[in-house]
């Protein structure tokens, strides 16, 4: 994973609630996709873990740990210049990582 293009391996995401970009694996239902989310700690909403930023207490976005395939901090603010963003969002969303997963102790096999 070449981490020039912003993509970092999930293992060193921050676990401490900031809000990160994720690569969401593509499935049988749909592509990979491009997410806005953060680690949550256990609450009486749900369990310790990553949960998409436009979770709310109604409506609990989790995702397990292999639904994710790698993250990148938000763009700062004015880091692209001329297009309008939406509070607490990027004005445009990175493209997902489609490149090869690095192999983390062993294949899993």
């Amino acid at each position: 994973m070449a981490e020039a293009d912003g993509w970092r391996p999930m293992r060193t995401a921050p676990r401490d609630g900031t809000r990160i970009l994720v690569t969401v694996r593509s499935v049988e239902q749909g592509p990979a996709e491009v997410d806005m989310a953060y680690w949550a700690k256990a609450d009486r909403y749900g369990m310790e873990g990553w949960r998409a930023a436009d979770s709310h207490p109604g409506l609990i976005v989790a995702y397990a740990e292999p639904e994710l395939k790698c993250w990148m901090p938000v763009p700062g603010a004015g880091a692209l210049p001329d297009a309008p963003a939406a509070p607490g969002r990027p004005a445009v969303m990175p493209a997902p990582y489609e490149g090869e997963d690095i192999e983390i102790d062993g294949s899993g096999i």
